[in-house]
């Protein structure tokens, strides 16, 4: 019999242990929600379902990025060049965690993004060719900083148009896509 008083008494402390527990546990899932780990994904967002990372472009002129996503947080700095090429890393309902050139970024929302591909020239004078080609006619010579509207990529070149030009460049020197993608 005492055995039995000694197993309820047993279950019941424990049944208020869980208890007391759950809203750590909660709240520490709900932490690692608001801040998914970035370093390594490769998946879907769970939001747009969409891959992270991914690439996307500033649809506006000045965007404010807060450190966390919600209008509560504070405003770290504000991106202030239209069709600026940045990196989703994250997402958290309307917010996009980004990520500029410099690796700098934080938390967008997501009405001041556009899905038009965008690159920034990342090397001084990089060289637009008319063909993929390290021989090709040269078009232009973009200078740092240019931003141009993406179109095909192949493995080491991609086809770039930027103030009336359009000509291919070295991958190596853009930021805006992936080592990797290819784009037809």
């Amino acid at each position: 019999m005492q055995d039995i008083k000694a197993k309820r008494v047993k279950n019941v402390l424990m049944a208020i242990i869980l208890v007391m527990l759950l809203p750590l546990a909660q709240s520490i899932s709900a932490q690692e929600t608001v801040v998914p780990n970035t370093a390594m994904q490769s998946e879907r967002g769970p939001v747009t379902n969409l891959p992270i990372p991914r690439y996307v472009s500033l649809k506006v002129n000045e965007a404010n990025v807060r450190r966390g996503p919600s209008l509560s947080h504070r405003i770290d700095w504000v991106f202030q060049r239209r069709d600026m090429p940045l990196r989703v890393v994250g997402e958290y309902g309307h917010w996009r965690r980004v990520m500029d050139r410099e690796g700098m970024g934080g938390w967008v929302h997501y009405s001041l993004l556009s899905g038009n591909r965008t690159v920034i020239i990342d090397r001084d004078l990089l060289v637009l060719r008319r063909q993929p080609d390290a021989n090709g006619v040269e078009i232009a010579i973009l200078e740092i900083g240019v931003i141009a509207n993406l179109d095909k990529c192949y493995i080491d070149w991609c086809r770039l148009h930027s103030a009336g030009y359009r000509g291919w460049a070295l991958k190596a020197g853009i930021f805006g896509v992936d080592e990797n993608e290819l784009r037809d």
